[in-house]
């Protein structure tokens, strides 16, 4: 399934997410099983697939590793953490050394340094993120976006810790 097609937006990864989020608030209306109602079970059964397929392709689009992987993929490259190049040791130390300080951090229910630290990695990915943009535009080379979207999972797996510190410190 092509995500960007089911959706009707441009295949590409700097999306406009308000406008796709639209796309698929339309689509679901258009697709709700009660316009369906009087319809024949095999008209039903297709807009049921068809509105499984918008969900499913709003859920690839709206997520930025995903996004990447379902472009690659149409590109023609392999993607999945075990296809992909091995991450820069570089990386690997320093996102090990971020890691033991957010470990740090919890354990001495240091909120602020939860914060700074995310807020360093916000920054990362958000690094990768415009990389990946620009890689995987028109012209780029999705070979040269893999090693970013095997960062972006790091910084993805590193902000989803430190949100669940946050909510255990702060009691919400």
């Amino acid at each position: 399934m092509n995500p960007f097609d089911v959706l009707g937006l441009p295949r590409r990864y700097d999306l406009d997410i308000k406008a796709a989020e639209k796309a698929h608030r339309e689509l679901s209306r258009a697709l709700h099983p009660d316009r369906y109602a009087s319809a024949g079970a095999s008209e039903r059964r297709d807009a049921l697939a068809r509105a499984a397929d918008v969900n499913e392709a709003w859920r690839i689009v709206r997520d930025p590793v995903r996004r990447a992987e379902a472009l690659l993929a149409l590109a023609g490259v392999e993607v999945g953490e075990n296809k992909e190049p091995k991450p820069d040791p570089e990386l690997l130390m320093d996102v090990l050394e971020k890691r033991e300080a957010l470990a740090d951090a919890k354990a001495s229910r240091d909120l602020g340094k939860v914060r700074q630290l995310s807020e360093e990695m916000e920054a990362r990915k958000a690094k990768a993120e415009d990389v990946l943009s620009h890689e995987l535009a028109e012209g780029g080379s999705a070979e040269a976006a893999l090693p970013k979207l095997g960062e972006l999972r790091f910084f993805r797996r590193f902000l989803e810790e430190a949100s669940a510190i946050e909510e255990e410190l702060t009691g919400s």
